[in-house]
């Protein structure tokens, strides 16, 4: 597991034995087994976006805190320049970059993803709210439920991540634009 990984699952459990909370109780609330959920806390496998959000709700801390170690600090506004979002690698070949890390009570995030090509399908994942993708380089491969669509630069997506959903990039490296609202 690479140490961007380690190190939120580390922020996470110590927040969780501060906080008194069970890891029983924290999985049942980000709707995963308790198994799944101690392979995430013990950095054993990578933690879905959904659930680093689910885990943030659930112990009343922006997500912020669980991805970098400190909290959100603007209020009015926040400039991120080009290359200074937070980067997470949640593993080989898929990064994202939070575009809003710095801004305290955000109801939405928006970040860049880069995904290399990958020969599997992808990944998919759930998680609350609605979910946003514009593509700005590359073909992504967007899987919603039973549905398949490939999106060029220029498309765009809006769904409801309820419904079992991942990306890939196909024939190439991908940049897109996600926005979560959670």
């Amino acid at each position: 597991m690479n140490e961007q990984i380690r190190q939120i699952a580390e922020r996470i459990k110590e927040l969780r034995t501060i906080l008194e909370v069970e890891a029983a109780d924290l999985a049942k609330q980000v709707n995963v087994s308790v198994e799944t959920y101690e392979q995430y806390e013990n950095a054993e496998t990578d933690i879905p976006i959904g659930v680093i959000y689910g885990v943030a709700a659930a112990l009343n801390v922006d997500p912020t805190v669980l991805l970098t170690g400190e909290a959100p600090r603007m209020s009015n506004y926040t400039i991120v320049r080009q290359g200074n979002g937070v980067s997470v690698e949640r593993y080989k070949g898929y990064k994202f970059s939070s575009l809003a890390f710095n801004y305290i009570g955000r109801s939405f995030d928006p970040m860049i993803v880069d995904l290399e090509p990958m020969e599997k399908g992808p990944e998919l994942v759930t998680h609350g709210g609605q979910e946003f993708n514009y593509v700005l380089k590359g073909t992504v491969q967007l899987v919603i439920g039973n549905k398949e669509f490939f999106l060029e630069a220029g498309d765009s997506a809006f769904f409801n991540p309820m419904t079992p959903h991942g990306q890939r990039a196909v024939g190439g490296p991908v940049r897109f634009l996600t926005i979560i609202n959670e």
